[in-house]
């Protein structure tokens, strides 16, 4: 049994979208995390800290000492929405 003063490592990095243009974006590290599971199928996401301005709230973990892939860059169409834009 673990005591509430215990604390469990962190085992991912927390990554959140930067936009650099309408279209483009490059993946920044925003903190440390760790996932647990609840015996079902839901997890709870302990992170360490957030961004500030501009969040859209998509967090993507990497196990730690592995980084996102570079985001390859998607064409501007008009009238078309990216899913983390708001209409």
């Amino acid at each position: 049994m673990r005591l509430m003063t215990e604390k469990k490592p962190y085992t991912h990095t927390a990554y959140a979208k930067r936009r650099e243009g309408k279209t483009a974006f490059r993946w920044i590290e925003i903190g440390m995390a760790r996932i647990e599971t609840d015996g079902t199928t839901s997890h709870h996401i302990y992170l360490d800290r957030l961004p500030l301005g501009g969040f859209s709230g998509h967090v993507y973990l990497s196990p730690v000492g592995v980084k996102p892939e570079v985001p390859e860059g998607q064409p501007e169409r008009p009238g078309q929405f990216s899913e983390d834009e708001e209409i």
